[in-house]
């Protein structure tokens, strides 16, 4: 039962993750002239993940993006080197600026639920 409890929020992130990378992988423009900052799209999901199961799981996610958007997004195509410096600064931009954001987003959202959860506890011991 444990098991299911940690593969269901990893394998939900790196569902999401994937489709994510399909969207923008077709919608790619292939002329390098343009400055598309495509991996900044992987916020919305990293927060989401954050909401749904914690920081852990969503810098988890905030990583597999960073890596899968160096495979599929930047030059050269299926392969990890990215070749212009600028798109690594802006790799390790969107990645400080995810893992930031999960663990903010993580702890806004489940610190709203701890009070609660701590009230309910204390009623019912009495």
């Amino acid at each position: 039962m444990r098991l299911s409890k940690q593969v269901v929020p990893i394998s939900a992130s790196l569902a999401i993750i994937t489709a994510v990378t399909a969207v923008l992988f077709y919608f790619k423009d292939d002329d390098p002239s343009t400055d598309q900052h495509l991996i900044f799209f992987y916020l919305l999901p990293t927060a989401f993940i954050a909401i749904l199961y914690g920081s852990v799981v969503s810098m988890l996610c905030a990583i597999a993006a960073t890596f899968a958007a160096a495979f599929f997004l930047y030059d050269p195509i299926f392969s990890f080197y990215v070749s212009n410096p600028r798109d690594v600064g802006e790799l390790m931009f969107f990645a400080g600026t995810a893992l930031i954001g999960a663990k903010c987003t993580a702890d806004i959202t489940h610190r709203l639920e701890k009070p609660r959860n701590a009230t309910a506890k204390l009623l019912s011991k009495s």
